[in-house]
């Protein structure tokens, strides 16, 4: 799954818009919306910032590990 996927999902399941996305994560509406629309060019502190709501984050996953 996408990020752009995972958060609008999360958003919608837990029944917030993305302004209420946007103050309870500290980052502005704009941000959530590009997110969301899976804009390429994102800060990630910003994109872990949402995903910590959720109990998630992105990191690194060394390529060998995720294929086996």
């Amino acid at each position: 799954m996408k990020i752009a996927s995972y958060i609008k999902e999360k958003r919608k399941k837990f029944g917030l818009m993305q302004i209420d996305l946007a103050e309870k994560a500290s980052v502005g509406l704009r941000f959530v919306r590009d997110v969301e629309q899976g804009k390429a060019s994102l800060r990630l502190d910003k994109v872990n910032q949402i995903l910590d709501l959720f109990g998630s984050e992105v990191g690194v996953i060394r390529k060998e590990v995720a294929d086996e």
